[in-house]
């Protein structure tokens, strides 16, 4: 895909994203195109919205209000399904990212793949598999996080500044005993699913010739995005597919210089 010329529009359910994640959710985004149109969805008078308004400027964000009509209800699904149509037929991009983790917009993504534009979604590994398979690229916000540990250890919130400056020394003994709590959880090694080799043979098999039993890494992982749309080597504990491959005894990667860039291949050993 050439960047400069692929653009994608990022349409964000506010009611079900996390605001922490937004600069990774564009660099991934990036990764792919260049995202020229950036709109979010939410009721903005809800405090649950709070955490997205100081960033929305920042990331140049359109938030778009969009008013519950019921109690317990939200139009947030309706109103970005609505805006996705009228985005796709204006034929201004070349593909969508759909930041959710909610099923009712597996028909959206549908919809998008149908007219031949690229379609990607990104939302928690919980994500039903019918929108997970409905896009040709899905990332769990779980692969994201790595680079939001420290955030995460932040717990200067978690009381008001009210309370913070009254605070006595229960309070301080809690706020102690979560942090001594967070540094055992993060000595802890992380663990991660078992690769699937059948998968990844699967995926080798179509990405080879016939005559050649070498090929390219990113070759592979087209033919397993295809696939699986989920699939993504950081599940793994890994940071590319490459050194995933470098892990499996029965692969060997071969660097493959061209113009100073490596574009590494691998074959059966």
């Amino acid at each position: 895909m050439n960047e400069g010329k692929f653009n994608i529009a990022i349409l964000i359910d506010g009611d079900n994203a996390q605001a922490k994640l937004i600069k990774d959710i564009i660099a991934e985004v990036s990764k792919y195109g260049k995202a020229t149109v950036r709109r979010i969805y939410g009721d903005w008078t809800n405090q649950h919205m709070n955490s997205w308004k100081e960033i929305v400027n920042q990331y140049s964000i359109n938030p778009i209000q969009k008013f519950s009509y019921t109690s317990g209800k939200n139009s947030t699904d309706s109103s970005l399904i609505i805006d996705a149509m009228d985005i796709l037929h204006g034929k201004s991009v070349d593909g969508f990212c759909i930041v959710s983790s909610d099923s009712d917009y597996t028909g959206l993504a549908k919809r998008i793949r149908e007219e031949g534009l690229f379609v990607m979604g990104i939302g928690r590994s919980t994500t039903p598999i019918a929108f997970v398979n409905s896009c040709e690229i899905f990332t769990f916000t779980e692969n994201l996080v790595s680079d939001n540990e420290d955030d995460d250890n932040d717990i200067s919130g978690l009381f008001g500044k009210e309370k913070e400056n009254t605070a006595d020394k229960s309070d301080r003994e809690i706020r102690k005993n979560m942090v001594v709590q967070k540094e055992k959880d993060a000595s802890l090694p992380k663990k991660f699913p078992k690769i699937d080799i059948t998968l990844i043979d699967k995926a080798f098999d179509i990405a080879t010739n016939d005559e050649d039993e070498t090929t390219y890494i990113a070759k592979v992982g087209l033919s397993l995005r295809k696939m699986d749309p989920s699939f993504d080597a950081r599940t793994y504990g890994f940071k590319n597919l490459t050194q995933l491959f470098e892990s499996l005894k029965k692969y060997e990667v071969i660097k493959n210089e061209v113009n100073g860039l490596n574009h590494p291949m691998v074959k059966l050993k």
